[in-house]
């Protein structure tokens, strides 16, 4: 609606590498919808944070921006303007991080892969890091506080860094557990906060499109104490802050779960664009078979389809990154530990029966 005094407008013109742009900015006064947000003060993230100018009561005073723009260019202001990154709070240079850039690049993206981590990563792992593909940011970790301590999600907030990365315009978030089958930069067309479902309710957070901004980054932090989580991490946060988000494809974010009949084999359905890991990671089984089939508890998380498409990036990937992929005694033995299990138990799927030939178990890592 118009201010009392009429609505004030200012609009500028300018061109980007190949683009039109008109920008038209004016000040309304809006209210929003849904109550006040006192109950659980989520973001009601109808208008950006950043154009809020002053609050009258119910109403909100914003600076509206319109954007109209034209393409003159097919690869019109690309520069760095967007990225996909991943957070670490992990003592050690890890698997994933050297595989996750890796399926990216053999994707043929071109967008920056910025690593966010903190001060335990040693000068050793940063140069592993970086030779796999990484530029690396260092940042203060934040810890989760409804996370108990020393459990997996425990600085898992740390995730809310990605707010304060200003120098871009917006983000695809991705978790260090997924790898990248097909290229997702025309997901970058899509608003914040946009997000694969984890049910009928929940998004899941592995993968994010965000847009940066110190203002909303200021205001969940003030909220971190207040919103609960459901599951102790950045999750649960984030689906009580973000009331409102835009649901991104399920084959953005394939969760590798199966709790449906029907696929007894547990294969991948076709053409997802990547695969969340859930359950005992590939590097952590032979290369042979999921060993997710040997656990009755993890056997919703088996796909062999899943585990050969996780080996294939890795044969993809330079020789002199493989060598971070071995096993390690602690990770031999309990493999042999759950396949003895299995074929005490006789299970019926038969994993437990193959020949293992994953040549990593005759040359075991300390």
């Amino acid at each position: 609606m118009k201010t009392p005094g009429g609505t004030s407008r200012r609009a500028r013109r300018f061109r980007c590498l190949g683009w039109r742009i008109t920008v038209t900015w004016m000040l309304i006064l809006a209210r929003v919808p849904c109550g006040s947000g006192s109950e659980k003060e989520g973001i009601r993230d109808v208008f950006r944070c950043d154009d809020l100018m002053t609050r009258l009561g119910g109403l909100l005073g914003l600076q509206a921006r319109v954007e109209e723009t034209q393409t003159e260019g097919a690869n019109a202001c690309s520069g760095r303007a967007r990225l996909l990154l991943l957070i670490d709070s992990q003592n050690l240079m890890s698997v994933e991080q050297l595989l996750w850039p890796q399926s990216i690049i053999q994707k043929n993206s071109t967008r920056d892969l910025v690593l966010l981590h903190d001060s335990s990563l040693s000068p050793q792992s940063l140069v592993g890091l970086r030779s796999a593909g990484w530029k690396t940011k260092l940042i203060q970790p934040i810890r989760s506080p409804f996370a108990r301590k020393n459990s997996y999600n425990e600085w898992n907030y740390s995730k809310l860094r990605l707010w304060q990365l200003t120098d871009y315009d917006k983000v695809i978030f991705i978790d260090a557990d997924l790898i990248v089958l097909r290229n997702i930069d025309k997901f970058f067309a899509y608003p914040q906060l946009s997000a694969s479902p984890n049910d009928r309710v929940l998004f899941n957070s592995g993968i994010m499109v965000i847009e940066p901004s110190t203002c909303l980054f200021e205001e969940m932090m003030s909220k971190r104490d207040k919103l609960f989580s459901y599951n102790g991490g950045d999750q649960g946060f984030l689906n009580e802050a973000f009331t409102w988000w835009h649901r991104l494809p399920t084959r953005l974010n394939y969760l590798k779960i199966f709790k449906e009949q029907g696929n007894p084999d547990h294969e991948i359905q076709k053409g997802p664009f990547t695969i969340h890991f859930l359950g005992l990671k590939p590097w952590a089984c032979y290369r042979d078979y999921d060993c997710n089939w040997d656990m009755v508890d993890r056997r919703v998380f088996a796909s062999d389809s899943a585990h050969r498409s996780w080996w294939r990036v890795y044969d993809a990937m330079p020789r002199k990154l493989q060598k971070y992929c071995g096993l390690t005694k602690h990770m031999d033995a309990r493999i042999r530990k759950w396949r003895g299990k299995a074929k005490n138990a006789n299970l019926p799927d038969g994993h437990w029966k193959i020949n293992v030939k994953d040549p990593r178990q005759y040359h075991l890592n300390k």
